[in-house]
């Protein structure tokens, strides 16, 4: 399945996206984790993104786009991916489908985790996470405290406040997705991919609403997909198959070659017929008929005495 999850800043989606990762056993592909993962690996396109981010500049889409088509290539993603992060806006979004469509795999469902802006808010200001980078546990002063209080339940480590998570900072950001990413779900209700799972309430029962929106729609297209390559793939076994077998006759043609020498024969026996059909030669030399019918008036004349009385 290929999924792209769409939703603002605080509506949960990465929490769900690790979720369905355990559950599909597809990986979750975070823009920003990419960066910093071919940053850390010095690839050409690390280097390049490197060196803008150093300038403090903002990384091209050219950029991203290549670093997300080499982990599209991975084993792991074979079945699937989730990407998260990315696309913002309509341009991403439109150069991500055309690469997609150049990979053969293109997106099958838009999920939208929707909530309300108030509610957002009190996520993203009362968000505390856990300092240890192995552990990523996430919780929330007003929703899901920690409780053991300031420290991580699974770990123990001090849990830790964001800088950026502040009102102003916060504002900021919706206003931005509003007006650069909120357009992207238009783009995908035009396709047809798009649908809404309300990010309100339990971590279990926002998954399980997303959860039976993927049964719904990905699994049946999944299976009739899956059907369709594995007959493709049978089809273009065959004719591998069959060529040797159709090479056997070639070899078998060059004995047929004397035969073709017997037309020789043929060109004698007209010759032969010709010259036995030549007695209409013969037939020229009749003329002795009329060679009879003049010897008779020759000797009319010479039976003349009677004038010599």
């Amino acid at each position: 399945m290929r999924i792209v999850l769409l939703g603002a800043p605080g509506s949960g989606k990465g929490t769900q996206a690790k979720l369905l990762v355990d559950k599909y056993k597809i990986p979750q592909i975070s823009t920003g984790d990419l960066l910093r993962e071919a940053v850390a690996a010095g690839t050409e396109l690390g280097k390049k993104a490197k060196a803008v981010m150093n300038a403090g500049g903002l990384v091209s889409d050219d950029i991203v786009l290549g670093i997300i088509q080499e982990r599209l290539s991975r084993p792991d993603a074979k079945s699937g991916f989730i990407l998260d992060g990315f696309p913002r806006n309509i341009p991403q979004a439109q150069a991500l489908d055309a690469l997609l469509a150049r990979m053969g795999r293109p997106l099958q469902l838009a999920l939208l985790v929707d909530v309300e802006k108030g509610v957002l808010m009190k996520r993203l200001t009362g968000r505390r996470s856990c300092s240890n980078a192995a552990c990523g546990a996430i919780y929330n002063i007003h929703f899901s405290p920690s409780k053991t209080g300031n420290k991580c339940e699974k770990c123990g480590t001090a849990l830790s406040h964001r800088s950026d998570d502040n009102e102003a900072t916060v504002g900021k950001r919706l206003e931005v997705y509003e007006l650069q990413t909120s357009p992207l779900v238009a783009y995908y209700k035009a396709q047809g991919k798009l649908r809404t799972a309300r990010g309100v309430g339990g971590i279990s029962d926002i998954f399980k609403n997303i959860t039976d929106i993927i049964e719904a729609q990905i699994r049946p297209l999944a299976a009739v997909m899956n059907q369709i390559e594995a007959a493709a793939a049978r089809a273009a076994a065959k004719p591998k198959a069959a060529k040797p077998k159709a090479a056997k006759p070639k070899v078998a043609k060059p004995a047929l070659k004397p035969a073709a020498k017997a037309p020789p024969a043929k060109k004698a026996a007209p010759v032969k017929a010709v010259k036995k059909a030549q007695p209409q030669k013969a037939a020229k030399k009749a003329p002795p008929k009329t060679a009879k019918k003049a010897a008779p008036k020759k000797a009319a004349k010479k039976a003349k005495p009677k004038k010599a009385k």
